[in-house]
């Protein structure tokens, strides 16, 4: 009996897309992670408060934030106004962004 080859498929995936500004251009990063480095991405995205309410402070010429996270257990997606893209949630969209680069 010979064993079946490990799944390719991505561990993690978070995509992150911006758009509003001036010029109101759409931006996008996305991460496909294997799983060895996995737990550290997982860590990140779960230190981000999903659930949590936050002011609805989008004015004009502002940027909003969607960031979406796929794990092995869960599908996560919040947007975010950009007042509120701070703590956990900058340093996981720094992370994309830095990796997507």
């Amino acid at each position: 009996m010979s064993e079946s080859p490990p799944p390719t498929d991505p561990q993690v995936v978070v995509a992150v897309v911006r758009s509003g500004g001036i010029a109101g251009i759409r931006r996008q990063w996305r991460v496909e992670v294997e799983s060895s480095d996995a737990s550290e991405w997982i860590d990140l995205i779960d230190r981000c408060p999903w659930d949590q309410e936050t002011d609805a402070d989008t004015g004009a010429d502002r940027f909003v934030w969607r960031i979406r996270a796929r794990t092995p257990s869960e599908r996560r997606e919040r947007e975010l106004p950009d007042s509120a893209l701070d703590g956990p949630w900058l340093a996981l969209v720094q992370a994309v962004r830095a990796a997507a680069a």
